[in-house]
């Protein structure tokens, strides 16, 4: 099994709108480009920071769902679709809704761990300040594979990235806005273990990035393969980046190293919710 998967590392302004319809004509651009899954950053609907959450939140249904919906049905795709705040019974949650190519919710996903970072001298950030946490992981399924969804700094967890490989998942996709601290440092790195540490497929897709924001962002949307190599990226700027996955290839990569039988559950074993029931 083979399939394209298309990042977009998309421009964001202070248009929601513009926003929106510019993420619409690339989704648009990349199902001519032949991906079948195509994915969204984190905060597509907005610019990223805390300043910005309330002030651009909506609910569900609501403008943006209802053009990832669209998009979907009309270029006859999965989307993944980033993330943006949403608004429910008066609380905020940073949030990736996933939709198949019949325009039909597969998966809604609030991010799990909320980005409260303190790096004295470089950049201090409190989401927890507006947002509230998910409390659930998110298997989408499709008729190409398994995918799990986290948001950003979930990304750093890797028990979660192991939850989602027990469930069978090949494919882990982070919206992310990583910045000019932790992106040069961590962005790639953090992929290619997620992606070792699982023989998995690991997308992450962000903004592209603003010099006159407050919050400057990384860019460098990238996918990495199961053996941990980086099979397609970019630089900052808005673009959109495929990438072929080859699930018989990560299969061969199981039999070559194969860490699921070599595992000592009797000295070790992860658990975790998903073994007894799966987000819709």
């Amino acid at each position: 099994m083979q399939f394209r998967l298309a990042l977009i590392q998309l421009a964001v302004g202070t248009n929601k709108q513009n926003n929106l319809q510019r993420a619409a004509c690339l989704i648009a651009e990349a199902s001519k480009q032949g991906a079948k899954i195509i994915c969204l950053p984190e905060g597509f609907n907005s610019p990223y920071g805390v300043e910005y959450f309330e002030k651009y939140q909506e609910s569900i249904p609501g403008e943006t769902s209802k053009m990832l919906e669209k998009a979907a049905k009309e270029n006859d795709v999965y989307i993944i679709g980033g993330s943006f705040p949403e608004l429910d019974s008066g609380k905020l949650y940073n949030t990736s809704l996933s939709y198949g190519p019949d325009g039909r919710l597969l998966g809604k996903h609030r991010k799990v761990h909320l980005f409260d970072i303190d790096i004295p001298g470089r950049i201090t950030i409190r989401e927890s300040d507006a947002m509230n946490p998910g409390n659930s992981l998110t298997v989408i399924h499709t008729d190409l594979c398994k995918i799990g969804v986290g948001i950003c700094y979930d990304i750093r967890f890797a028990a979660m990235a192991m939850a989602y490989a027990k469930r069978g998942c090949q494919l882990l996709v982070y919206p992310g806005a990583f910045n000019m601290t932790t992106g040069p440092a961590h962005w790639e790195l953090l992929q290619q273990a997620r992606a070792l540490d699982n023989q998995v497929y690991v997308a992450s897709i962000s903004p592209a990035r603003d010099e006159n924001h407050s919050y400057i962002i990384w860019g460098h949307s990238t996918v990495v393969n199961p053996w941990g190599k980086v099979i397609a990226t970019c630089d900052h700027t808005e673009q959109l980046v495929y990438a072929d996955i080859d699930l018989n290839y990560l299969n061969d990569v199981r039999q070559q190293i194969p860490l699921t039988k070599q595992k000592r559950d009797d000295l070790y074993s992860l658990f975790s919710y998903l073994d007894e029931q799966e987000t819709v």
